[in-house]
This record gives C-alpha cells, structure tokens and sequence, in this order.
C-alpha cells in the first residue's frame, strides 16, 4: 500500500475514535433540533403538571398572609370524605361514556355513508365538520337558545307538533344530563368521523371486491374487512374522546353551570369552583391528581381489554 492511498483511507474514514466522537456530534445536534418542541411540552405541560401535584400536599389558598404550609396527604384524606366531589365524578363518568358512546356509534355511520361514492359527496364532508369548526363558547350559546324554554327552536317544534307545551331542559332536574350529552355528542361528533373516514379511506378496495365474489353480504364485509382495518384508529380516537369528555368545562359550564342542584357537575366544574370560588387551591389540586390517577387505571384496563380481543395492526 502507497503512502497516498493509506493517506486517503486515512482521511475517508479515520481512527475508530474519531467516529465515536462523530456519533456524539451527531447525538448533540439531534438533541438541539429537538429542543425547540422539547421546551414548550416542558414548560406549559410538564412543569405545571409537577407544580400541580406538589400544591395538592399543601394548604395553598388564595389571599393568604403567611406561607403556604406542607400538610402532605391531608387533602386526599378529605377527598375520600367529601360525598359531594365523588358524586361529580359519579356524573363525570356518566357524561363522558353517555358522550363518547353515541358519538362513536353515529360517526361510524357517517364516515361509512361519506366513504361511498355519493353525489355532492365534498359538500357534506364540508358540512359534517362545521361542530368541530366551533369553539364551545359558542356552541354552547347557540344550543341554550335552542333549549330556551320561551323562544327555543326545540319547544317551538313540539308545540307546532302538538306534542304538549314544551319544558325547559337545562333547569330540569331529570332532563339537564341528557341536554348536555345530547349537545357534547353533536360538538364532537365531527373529530371521530374525519378519523374514521380516514381509516377507511386507507382499506384497500380490492379487499372489499374479494370479500363480495366471495358472497359476503354487507355485514359480513364490514366485520371481517373493514372492521379490522379501522379497529387500531377506533381504539385510539375512543381512548382520546373518553379522555377530553370527561376532562370537558367551557361546554357544560355555559350551558348550565353544573346545576340544577349539581345534576350536571363535572368533576372539573367542581375543581374549579374549590379553586377559583372558595380559594382552595391545594384541595382543588389534589382533586386534579385523583382525576388523573383514576382516569389512567380506567383507560388501562381499557386498553388491556382491548389489545387482548385481536391483534392491533
């Protein structure tokens, strides 16, 4: 071997630790392009979610004179006593199954009818996104003038039917529930029919040709083809609407404000009222920590339950 090309192989590659120093580099700049989305999560996720479950171990309420005192599980034993917290997440749980449940069931239907080759098929995807397209505020405004009990669309038509006198629905002890479910399906409903019209635009249609010379007839096809190729985004849009009903605030706070009688009191309603009405923070916190706590136990088991009743690809 010349001198000159041992040089040049020299240079190509170099000693072995200058490729270990290499691969640092390459490590270092990766974790600087990374830093620019790494720093966001931290600050306005992680960092509130840690201050978060440090002042649920105090007393920190607002106005105080003196320094917030560490009480350590003082507020989460209160918690396990305070009947009023737990029948909000009883109505928590009901909200966000009554809600995700429906919504699921009707945007399957939709996204199915929307994935057939209909006509003015881009006009009534553009319409069945309009909800979505609407911030709560302002869907919950629009549905308390539809629930009006005096001028209401909803009371209107029941007396042009002659169906009776019409009611009021938010301030009803045994219809306030079921108006706020009705409204959490109709704002929602739009996010999981684009999921699932997008799972089902990526199942191969030759699947569906082979299934039908086959002989299968319509419910066959959609349980053994499409079924299976939608079920991985089923199981994660269920999950994530599971997490943001429950999680919800500005729609029923609008809409009712957890009354009447409470009937309608999420569990963040109630955290909030113990932080920003009565000034608890430390007891609303710990509330917080025991949503969160609670929440992920049920979505694993859900999870678990899930993954063991087929493959997820």
């Amino acid at each position: 071997m010349t001198l000159a090309s041992a040089t040049v192989r020299s240079g190509r590659h170099g000693p072995p630790g200058n490729r270990t120093d290499g691969r640092s580099d390459r490590g270092a700049g990766t974790w600087f392009l990374v830093l620019p989305a790494l720093i966001p999560i931290l600050v306005l996720s992680v960092g509130p979610l840690l201050y978060g479950i440090a002042l649920a171990f105090t007393d920190a309420q607002s106005g105080r004179t003196r320094s917030t005192q560490w009480t350590g599980t003082l507020n989460f034993q209160d918690l396990l006593h305070d009947g009023l917290f737990w029948e909000s997440f009883r109505i928590g749980l009901v909200w966000a199954v009554g809600v995700t449940v429906p919504q699921f069931v009707l945007a399957l239907g939709l996204a199915l009818l929307l994935n057939e080759n209909l006509r003015m098929r881009w006009l009534a995807r553009a319409l069945a996104i309009i909800p979505w397209a609407m911030p709560e505020v302002v869907v919950g405004i629009m549905w308390r003038l539809v629930y009006n009990p005096d001028a209401g669309i909803l009371n209107e038509t029941i007396r042009d039917l002659g169906l009776g006198d019409g009611r009021d629905w938010l301030t009803g002890l045994a219809t306030a529930l079921p108006a706020v479910i009705l409204v959490g399906v109709w704002s929602g409903m739009p996010q999981t029919t684009v999921a699932l019209l997008a799972g089902l635009q990526n199942t191969p249609h030759e699947l569906h040709e082979a299934a039908a010379l086959d002989g299968a007839g319509a419910w066959r096809r959609f349980r053994t083809v499409t079924w299976p190729a939608i079920r991985p985004v089923a199981l994660s849009i269920t999950a994530l609407n599971f997490i943001w009903n429950f999680n919800s605030f500005a729609l029923v706070y609008v809409l009712t404000n957890g009354g009447p009688g409470g009937r309608t009191r999420l569990p963040m309603l109630f955290a909030y009222e113990e932080a920003f009405r009565y000034g608890q923070f430390g007891y609303a916190a710990a509330m917080g920590c025991v949503m969160v706590a609670v929440i992920s136990v049920i979505l694993a088991v859900y999870l678990a339950g899930r993954l063991r009743g087929g493959d997820d690809r």
